[in-house]
């Protein structure tokens, strides 16, 4: 549950900003926004799945949103829209807003003298700026963050605490990088000479572009000779590896733990499941999903969703097909042999 502090908004004040359809008391106020478990009489909750229908019957909010299909499940107040649960992000937006940027440098931190950084910028404590950088109107540099040099950093950009951001690399507009994410870090690039491995130097950069938003400790190598690209409204969850000169299309979603091998490409609008891995030298479509723990091994190139996990069972059975499975070859010699055999004709009987 969220409080925005004093400031209330009726229904028609949120309809007004966002449209829908008002069924009830107009004029109902709210000042938080929560789920219909925990919402009070003060709050406005949503139903976005029919599963939680039990709890909207039980629930104390004072009001909801609902889609068409359940206007008439409660006789609440509520708002009646077409997505629910978008319309419930943007209302959580509203009573939950960012915290601005409060202007100045703190005395802990270090900015080099060739570095610039809009007024009306905030950098954190012990944060390091190096030359050349570029802190564009509005941004927050959290504590301990690290910026390295010609790095650009676009208008209304938040860095949490402990990011870094190599040498050279773009970050665009209204980006939000969670705390300890890395940006630029070496690619895993490396030849082999006699028994010994040989660095391949790594010379592009990452470009990130607008409404990005990249969660906690996750990682993008820079480009070995051309650039990692991630496109506008691109969102990664926490723990992801980005392999050097990965591109990631625009508004691609991709959840926790998912290893990108480099060189690979990945379409617009795609969903990939957490834990999943995709392969180097790959192309991903456009609008594809990927389910997860899948590992992609080859290109796909056309939409749809694709799934390569098993689904779980007891570990007994589990055992028993697993043995099986290691046998799967040599069935499938048997079974082409068996078809090479001529057939037997059938013996008529008496």
């Amino acid at each position: 549950m969220t409080d925005s502090g004093s400031r209330s908004y009726s229904l028609r004040e949120i309809a007004r900003r966002f449209g829908g359809e008002i069924a009830g008391d107009p004029d109902f106020e709210v000042r938080r926004v929560a789920t219909l478990e925990n919402a009070g009489p003060d709050s406005i909750a949503f139903l976005a799945n029919a599963r939680y229908l039990p709890q909207l019957k039980a629930t104390r909010a004072g009001a909801v949103i609902v889609g068409k299909g359940d206007r008439a499940a409660t006789g609440a107040p509520r708002i009646v829209c077409a997505n629910p649960y978008v319309y419930f992000a943007r209302v959580s937006a509203l009573f939950n807003p960012a915290p601005g940027a409060r202007p100045g440098v703190h005395p802990t931190a270090v900015v080099d003298g060739a570095a610039r950084v809009a007024g009306n910028a905030e950098i954190g404590p012990c944060a390091v700026i190096e030359r050349g950088a570029e802190i564009g109107a509005g941004c927050v540099i959290g504590a301990g963050c690290s910026i390295g040099e010609d790095v650009v950093i676009g208008a209304g950009t938040r860095l949490y605490a402990n990011v870094s951001v190599y040498r050279g690399c773009v970050v665009g507009q209204r980006v939000i990088l969670h705390a300890g994410v890395v940006i630029g870090s070496d690619g895993f690039g490396l030849a082999m000479e006699e028994g010994r491995w040989i660095k391949v130097p790594q010379i592009g950069r990452v470009m990130i572009g607008d409404d990005v938003e990249i969660g906690a400790n996750t990682t993008v190598d820079r480009g070995a000779l051309d650039d990692t690209v991630i496109e506008d409204g691109v969102k990664l969850d926490n723990q992801i590896q980005v392999g050097h000169n990965v591109r990631i299309g625009a508004h691609t979603a991709i959840a926790a733990c998912t290893g990108i091998a480099g060189s690979a490409k990945i379409g617009r609008n795609c969903r990939i499941g957490g834990a999943s891995g995709i392969a180097g030298h790959i192309t991903i479509a456009d609008g594809v999903e990927i389910s997860t723990y899948t590992l992609i091994t080859k290109s796909i190139d056309r939409p749809g969703t694709y799934t390569g996990a098993y689904a779980f069972e007891p570990h007994r059975q589990w055992l028993r097909n697993a043995a099986q499975l290691r046998h799967l070859d040599e069935l499938a010699r048997r079974v082409r042999a068996l078809e090479k055999k001529p057939k037997q004709p059938k013996r008529s009987t008496p």
